[in-house]
């Protein structure tokens, strides 16, 4: 790898394939390398069968307002503002790789800095507690086009001929909440696609389908906006915690599961901010040979 600080175009690339929850993505050090078509890359990357593998591919950069940057794009190449289980992994791979020298950091995202507690266990990082901020509810700012002006909350939407009740969250990202009596029954690579393509999402959506097990932990499904279902979404996680209380169907503290692994969330009564707790790990590094 070249020394930091030395960009370099290259058609091979190196990367670091991580993963929180099951979400996983190929992270790339652009202090190092320079990757003039991001999104090209990312689709290029994200191939289970002609590329590495993942959910999408993350641009770790230089920034002058916190620690380090983070740029995120989808599997389909579209750029996200935010992605929750991505930030706990760039506080990892920093700290592994001595961009930062502190447990503590902050991160430069598409929804502003975030703020990361790296969990140690002894030199190793295991995970990360992240300040996710406030959660928006203004139905204007999600964005999404219904609710009384302000908010939707438990607000009707009719997808593939059914009556659905849905509550929608900005975590920096849209998504859209419904709960239903059973995660694993429904077929989400037809409801998925339906959901964040419907017109009254002009961004489209994030959507969690979330069945309530007890007023501490809940199941959650998720068909991510540009990836399709995934096993894990951070911002979505977020956004099922803060629905829940919403609705008065959990504390403010609950753990959500998800099809790879559990992640806790608090919305805090305090100050309002919604905290993620959850792991990052990494999965394998190599050189990624980017043909035409």
């Amino acid at each position: 790898m070249p020394s930091r600080g030395v960009s370099v175009m290259a058609r091979s690339i190196p990367f670091t394939k991580m993963e929180g929850c099951g979400n996983d993505y190929v992270y790339v050090n652009g202090l190092d390398v320079s990757v003039p078509d991001p999104a090209r890359l990312a689709r290029a990357v994200s191939d289970r069968h002609f590329g590495i593998g993942s959910d999408g591919l993350v641009l770790i950069l230089p920034s002058e307002r916190a620690d380090v940057r983070m740029r995120m794009f989808n599997s389909d190449g579209s750029e996200a503002e935010m992605c929750g289980n991505a930030s706990r992994c760039v506080g990892k791979y920093a700290y592994d790789h001595g961009l930062v020298r502190q447990p503590d950091l902050r991160l430069e995202t598409g929804a502003g800095i975030k703020n990361l507690r790296l969990c140690m266990d002894g030199c190793t990082v295991t995970g990360a507690r992240v300040d996710m901020g406030e959660p928006e509810l203004r139905a204007d700012r999600v964005p999404v086009l219904g609710g009384d002006g302000q908010r939707c909350v438990d607000f009707p939407i009719t997808v593939a001929g059914t009556a659905w009740r849905m509550t929608c969250v900005s975590m920096g990202n849209p998504h859209a909440v419904l709960f239903v009596d059973n995660v694993h029954a429904l077929n989400l690579p037809e409801l998925g696609p339906q959901f964040e393509h419907h017109p009254c999402f002009p961004r489209r959506t994030n959507t969690e389908f979330v069945q309530i097990v007890d007023r501490g932990h809940v199941r959650m499904r998720v068909w991510e906006r540009g990836a399709g279902e995934t096993l894990a979404c951070g911002t979505g996680a977020c956004a099922t915690a803060v629905a829940c209380v919403l609705n008065g169907l959990t504390d403010r503290r609950v753990r959500v599961e998800l099809l790879g692994g559990s992640l806790d969330i608090e919305w805090n009564a305090a100050d309002g901010h919604v905290y993620m707790s959850g792991p990052a790990r990494t999965v394998f590094s190599g050189v990624y040979n980017f043909a035409d």
